[in-house]
């Protein structure tokens, strides 16, 4: 397994690197990160909230600890609480990161799910809060895959579940679970093409399925194809929906196997969501190549390098000390009828 500090921190880093060159705004001498990068570290404080809560409780929280730490990110955008019984979450150890609080151009559909959230309901699965099927979803999975890196099918369906609490849609809630397999699957020492195959063939047994199993299906053939890079992802789309920005992610890791730089430039310079894009690509290939394959210069100028190199040892720690044994953890397979 790629149980390294090389490899968690390549994930996270590589996603954030390729954030920022999509978002492409610069200050004060950093790369700026989007809401795409803030979502993500929030993933990895629910996730290790859920562990330290284990630890005293005993009992495994994974789906309200990241609502709640979703609800601290609506906070540093707002300023303000959904509800304000939700006041014990100002406590969190993330919001001493000053820089969180910057508002970076976040999608509607995680704000207003999480404004409308009270009375600590929100959305599952069974009980979808709309059906919308963007790509806020999955842009923020890749801690999920990291934590759960001993078994997939767990990542899958905690992937799914948090994808389900902002967004409702079949498509936003199994391009999240798809997203964290392919994590999990890539630091369990695959290769990413070999690992997107059999994330396809757990996805097919999966109701609901279809469009996103196809538009990943295109994916995976455009990126053997000749075709300029710029004219296949036209063909998948503009990646704003969960399944496009996947499926669109999923092309350029294909196409440039092993190539970080060549796959985030690509799609810095793409006429779509390429902050999204890069983001998730990004999150893939560094967790298959590892942070010193990613330009050291982007590192050194990229906003909030130390939160996110603090959060993916964190996660690595959990995984080789922590209370989590994913093997003993019971859950129901995805249902989506």
């Amino acid at each position: 397994m790629k149980t390294s500090k090389a490899n968690f921190r390549g994930c996270l880093l590589g996603g954030a690197a390729g954030d920022a060159k999509g978002y492409n705004i610069r200050e004060n001498g950093k790369d700026l990160i989007s809401d795409n990068t803030q979502l993500t570290s929030f993933t990895t404080d629910g996730l290790i909230w859920a562990d330290d809560r284990a630890v005293g409780k005993g009992v495994y929280a994974y789906i309200p600890c990241l609502f709640y730490s979703y609800q601290k990110w609506y906070y540093t955008q707002t300023g303000s609480l959904s509800d304000k019984n939700y006041s014990f979450i100002l406590d969190g150890e993330i919001l001493n990161w000053e820089e969180l609080f910057a508002r970076r151009g976040h999608g509607m559909t995680s704000m207003t799910s999480l404004e409308g959230s009270i009375s600590n309901k929100f959305g599952t699965i069974k009980n979808r809060i709309n059906n919308n099927k963007g790509c806020g979803s999955v842009m923020r999975a890749a801690p999920i895959g990291l934590y759960f890196c001993r078994n997939e099918k767990t990542a899958f369906q905690i992937g799914c579940e948090s994808g389900a609490l902002t967004h409702g849609h079949t498509d936003a809630i199994l391009a999240s679970g798809y997203f964290a397999y392919l994590i999990s699957g890539i630091i369990q020492d695959g290769n990413i093409r070999e690992v997107v195959m059999e994330g396809l063939a757990h996805l097919k047994k999966i109701e609901g399925h279809e469009n996103c199993y196809n538009k990943i299906k295109q994916a995976i053939l455009l990126g053997g194809d000749d075709l300029k890079p710029a004219e296949a992802m036209n063909e998948i789309g503009e990646g704003y929906t969960a399944d496009e920005a996947i499926a669109l992610a999923i092309y350029l890791a294909v196409k440039f196997d092993g190539d970080y730089e060549a796959a985030i430039i690509t799609a810095s310079k793409y006429e779509g969501n390429k902050d999204s894009i890069g983001s998730i690509c990004g999150n893939m290939m560094g967790a298959y190549l590892g942070d010193y394959e990613i330009p050291y210069k982007w590192i050194q100028k990229l906003e909030l390098s130390e939160l996110i190199i603090y959060g993916a040892d964190k996660i690595l720690d959990r995984v080789e000390n922590g209370i989590q044994s994913v093997t003993e953890i019971v859950l129901p397979e995805v249902d989506l009828v």
